[in-house]
């Protein structure tokens, strides 16, 4: 690790608590096993919706706490770990009536929201290591960036890329962006109001 890297992740909540105890590796790889298993458990909280393919989750709402808390690295490092699981064929990804438990998974409807959860963990985590999770307001911006990899991603792949059938954008902004921006921005809101709550108690670090 980079004294770059290891100072970034001093100043998250996780590095923070680790540093404190000094346990550093087994509380960061306790928080990375832990998000990757939130993000599972996550997954099969699904609400199947009649109008798209793409089923309702909380995913989103964890995979972007977990970057804010775990910082860009690790958190990317969680969602990674997420999603070699599934591929392994663990029951881990939401359930589906058409597709399988597995890699053929990211092939359907979902496989761009799937895809983008490292990337918006990360850059997520990247804003939080700057400070954006101490305040609210800041915290509502990283996690709206968050949330716009996520969307763009699961847009993109619904429009040109789903298997069996993509289904181009103007469909694929129809059902995969307009009937979960309200429920997600609210999501977003609330999210965005936990991590500087938990500084709060936890006291931020010195820079």
């Amino acid at each position: 690790m980079t004294v770059r890297a290891a100072r970034a992740e001093a100043i998250t909540l996780l590095g923070t608590l680790a540093a404190r105890r000094n346990l550093d590796r087994p509380i960061q790889i306790a928080g990375v096993l832990f998000i990757t298993a939130l993000t599972a458990a996550a997954a099969q909280i699904s609400i199947p919706l009649p109008f798209t393919p793409v089923p309702f989750t909380l995913q989103p709402m964890v995979v972007l706490l977990g970057g804010a808390a775990l910082g860009s690295r690790l958190g990317m490092a969680s969602q990674v770990l997420y999603l070699m699981l599934g591929i392994a064929g663990l029951p881990v990804f939401a359930a589906s009536p058409v597709l399988p438990q597995g890699v053929f998974r990211l092939l359907g409807p979902t496989g761009g929201y799937l895809l983008s959860y490292p990337f918006a963990a990360f850059v997520t985590g990247l804003l939080a290591e700057r400070g954006f999770d101490r305040r609210y307001l800041t915290s509502v911006i990283a996690m709206a960036a968050g949330l716009a990899i996520v969307f763009a991603s699961g847009v993109a792949w619904l429009a040109w890329f789903a298997r069996p059938t993509h289904l181009g954008l103007n469909a694929a902004l129809a059902t995969g962006l307009y009937p979960f921006v309200p429920a997600d921005v609210f999501k977003i809101c609330l999210a965005a109001a936990v991590m500087p709550v938990i500084w709060r108690i936890v006291g931020s670090p010195r820079r």
